[in-house]
């Protein structure tokens, strides 16, 4: 029995203002295999948080792919 504990990875989105948005980029992001949740901190107009929990951990082209297929962008967290 393996106890592998779910992993959880959190990037910034810009581009989404709306419920909508949250939803395909969700969409997309639970499409990929391995992941269990996906949460996002909505800033309208701005950059939105997205935190995802998987099973494994994901590469960020994986995420970054998903994101775009949604029609948004990843973007380097600001220090």
């Amino acid at each position: 029995m393996s106890t592998t504990s779910p992993t959880t990875t959190t990037v910034n989105v810009s581009g989404m203002t709306c419920g909508h948005c949250v939803s395909a980029v969700s969409e997309e992001l639970e499409a990929l295999a391995g992941v269990e949740a996906v949460d996002v901190e909505l800033n309208a107009g701005g950059i939105s948080t997205v935190t995802i929990t998987s099973t494994k951990e994901l590469a960020p082209a994986e995420i970054g792919e998903a994101v775009a297929e949604a029609g948004y962008l990843v973007v380097a967290n600001e220090a």
